[in-house]
């Protein structure tokens, strides 16, 4: 496979222009199997209720079926079962789609085999779902970007239900300007109209592309590479007075500018050009924000990636930008393990410590960076204090003293907060 992506790469490379007709015969029996490998074993089954170890009892002859039907277009994409878990207010839910495991292998070979070609297309400005990039670097742009200027005016965008409004008619156009080859785009439009199987009931898929199935995020980059990257890049920034930036992680987009007009220049045009592509842009959450320091009157934050950034100051009484813990993210966090501690208060307190820690070292690995300790020990003593509520309410008959909760903590301890990224390199 690996062989065969650098080759692709190359080809991308040496013909920008070109649309690729040929393609689906680097997808052989061992392009699948790779493709297995490179798939969860963990993950929640989809409608015919198949697993990992039940598609690799017969592995080889289901491997032989599945490329079979794929290339002679025999292959019925099926539904994906949709379930919804809850956004960051706790109140509202999204709506995930969980494709059967062949089909996830299937979605994972288009994917690796996609995935060189537009990886040259893309632009820099573009973090989600690529390979050798994360949300901290992403994190670290908009840092960068925004402290060259000296702040400026930030447009933190929103589209409204991205994945569920794509276009089809639109993304195809869209991929066909780079793959011309029938088996893909057959397959592709298979996914695309196989539809979701909620409560028994089956919904047909005319527009969108489920949260969950393994292709969607590389459609939705290169739905979106094509309506703001592309745009903003070639045709915006050359028409601005001052200096502007885009960063974009999948359909989480800010937009920074070091002159007011350019900002709201672009944002009256920018529903507009949303809509050309049957996007919609949210009334309330696409916001103007005016991102600098000011002695007399308190600067406005934005929210990107679950962090919230401002304006504060440095150790030498500096103004510098800062990053801390999104509220919904901060109550989100404690609300999950609240829940674990309730439901498994009752494990052997070291089952409970064990676990407990893989989770507050996992909450460090995404918000450990660079000025965000005060969030991170607020977490951990926010932690400690559910964990023993919860240990108190085991049972009624024994008691759980604070002097008893102290000894527990002493002998068995959660991780101390700590940095993890560092996202800023100047002496400050």
């Amino acid at each position: 496979m690996y062989t065969s992506q650098l080759r692709i790469a190359a080809l991308a490379e040496r013909f920008p222009q070109r649309a690729f007709t040929s393609l689906a015969h680097h997808i052989d029996a061992q392009w699948l199997k790779t493709a297995t490998l490179m798939t969860r074993r963990d993950g929640a089954v989809g409608i015919d209720g198949q697993t990992a170890d039940d598609f690799v009892r017969n592995f080889e002859a289901n491997i032989q079926r599945l490329l079979e039907a794929a290339k002679s277009g025999c292959y019925r994409a099926p539904p994906v079962r949709r379930v919804h878990i809850p956004k960051g207010d706790g109140r509202a839910t999204r709506p995930i789609g969980i494709p059967t495991f062949e089909d996830k292998v299937l979605q994972r070979a288009v994917v690796a085999l996609l995935e060189p070609l537009y990886e040259h297309d893309f632009l820099g400005c573009s973090y989600g779902f690529r390979p050798g990039r994360s949300a901290h670097q992403a994190i670290k742009t908009v840092w960068d970007s925004l402290s060259s200027m000296g702040g400026g005016w930030v447009i933190d965008l929103d589209i409204q239900a991205f994945f569920d409004t794509i276009d089809h008619q639109h993304l195809r156009a869209l991929l066909q300007q780079r793959v011309k080859d029938g088996v893909i785009l057959r397959l592709i439009g298979k996914w695309l109209k196989a539809g979701v199987l909620e409560a028994g009931q089956w919904q047909k898929g005319e527009i969108g592309s489920p949260q969950g199935g393994v292709i969607s995020p590389l459609l939705a980059n290169v739905y979106l590479h094509y309506v703001l990257d592309e745009w903003f890049e070639n045709e915006v920034k050359p028409r601005l007075r001052g200096r502007a930036s885009s960063v974009r992680f999948a359909d989480d987009v800010v937009l920074a500018f070091s002159n007011e007009a350019d900002a709201r220049k672009v944002l009256e045009v920018l529903p507009k050009r949303f809509a050309r592509f049957g996007l919609t842009l949210h009334p309330t959450k696409t916001r103007l924000v005016r991102f600098r320091p000011h002695r007399e009157q308190r600067a406005e934050t934005f929210d990107f990636l679950g962090f919230t950034h401002y304006w504060g100051k440095s150790r030498r009484g500096r103004w510098i930008i800062k990053q801390k813990t999104a509220k919904d993210r901060f109550k989100r966090g404690l609300k999950r393990i609240s829940l674990w501690c309730r439901a498994n208060r009752h494990l052997p307190l070291r089952d409970q410590h064990r676990q407990l820690c893989r989770k507050v070292t996992g909450h460090y690995a995404y918000y450990g960076i660079t000025n965000n300790m005060e969030a991170l020990q607020r977490f951990l003593h926010m932690v400690r204090g559910i964990w023993i509520k919860w240990l108190r309410r085991r049972s009624q008959k024994a008691g759980f003293s604070w002097d008893k909760a102290a000894q527990l903590l002493s002998i068995l301890p959660l991780p101390r907060a700590r940095i993890v990224h560092r996202l800023s390199f100047q002496r400050t």
